[in-house]
């Protein structure tokens, strides 16, 4: 019974702090309430987001309102053609004083780090946040670094076939948990964007609403959350099923299966559930596995997107039933 409660506490305090971040975003990004959940989601599961749509929708302006609604370091990162990856990581200077070499780090020391643009950098200066990603560490002239939590990377793109842009490779898009779009605003919400952003920046008056302190004990609360043998079954049949298409010659990766679960565990905890239902993975699935997926030439000859691809595999894996158990 006391366990029964603690968690219900912990699940509104969850709730609570979910619900002040999402009103200061939503005070800048007007009417994409899906679009900011999933990156809310994405927070709380301790994973790093890429938001990729065409210029001028609001992707910097989404990830500048998620970065300063929390009271932690916030770095953002350019990336341009001319980006070095020690610009990114760090360097070693020589320092004529000491008569030693000191670390003066990169852009990537921060809890929050704003990459804008991140595909019109070169693959070589990408692949400078591969190890900061996956690890937390950054490794500099046989030295390493460790990054503090939270750590999160957003990163916009815009499409591949915008001019002056290179692909993320494989290795990249796999380590971020979800990609979303923001797409453009409905009709009343660009009307009210005229409204109010033309005569002053509503990223000015944003005020911090949690910190990283708080942030912590929301990724414990999220680790709690139960989640039964049959979701767990059903979330490795669907990247199984990926890897045994015929229509794409790259499926989802076992880290795919682990940012599924562990954005599951999220959504669930936002809903303030401490189980994830089968409905969560089915949910999830496109913003979580969509961009890792590689269609075979066959498809991509004949029109088939990834997206599409993988609603049909989500429409013939059978959903379990039941979830608590």
């Amino acid at each position: 019974m006391t366990t029964s409660v603690s968690h219900d506490a912990d699940l509104d305090t969850l709730t609570s702090a979910i619900a002040r971040i999402r009103s200061n975003i939503e005070r800048v990004i007007e009417g994409k309430p899906d679009v900011v959940s999933s990156a809310l989601v994405v927070l709380l599961a301790e994973g790093h987001l890429l938001i990729e749509d065409v210029p001028g929708v609001g992707k910097t302006q989404l990830s500048k309102a998620l970065a300063h609604s929390i009271d932690c370091t916030v770095r953002r990162i350019q990336f341009t053609p001319d980006l070095l990856p020690s610009d990114v990581t760090g360097v070693s200077v020589f320092n004529q004083n000491t008569r030693e070499f000191e670390f003066r780090p990169g852009g990537v020391f921060a809890n929050i780090v704003v990459g804008d643009e991140i595909n019109r950098a070169s693959p070589k200066t990408q692949s400078a946040l591969l190890e900061c990603m996956e690890e937390r560490q950054v490794t500099v002239d046989n030295a390493t670094y460790m990054l503090e939590r939270p750590f999160m990377v957003i990163a916009t793109q815009n499409p591949i076939e915008m001019e002056g842009t290179y692909t993320l490779p494989e290795a990249q898009r796999d380590r971020f948990m979800a990609r979303v779009s923001v797409g453009y605003p409905v009709e009343a919400a660009e009307i009210a964007m005229l409204d109010a952003h033309t005569t002053v920046n509503p990223l000015d008056d944003l005020e911090p609403v949690t910190d990283a302190a708080e942030l912590r004990k929301l990724f414990q609360i999220v680790g709690q959350v139960h989640v039964s043998a049959p979701v767990q079954r059903y979330v490795v049949a669907l990247a199984t099923a990926t890897r045994k298409s015929a229509e794409l010659h790259l499926g989802a990766s076992p880290r795919a299966t682990l940012h599924l679960m562990r954005a599951a565990k999220a959504m669930a905890a936002m809903a303030g559930r401490d189980y994830v239902l089968p409905d969560d993975i089915h949910t999830l699935a496109r913003p979580v596995l969509t961009h890792r997926l590689l269609p075979s030439v066959e498809s991509s000859m004949s029109g088939r997107t990834p997206g599409a691809i993988l609603a049909g595999i989500l429409a013939g894996v059978p959903v379990p039933e039941g979830s608590r158990a």
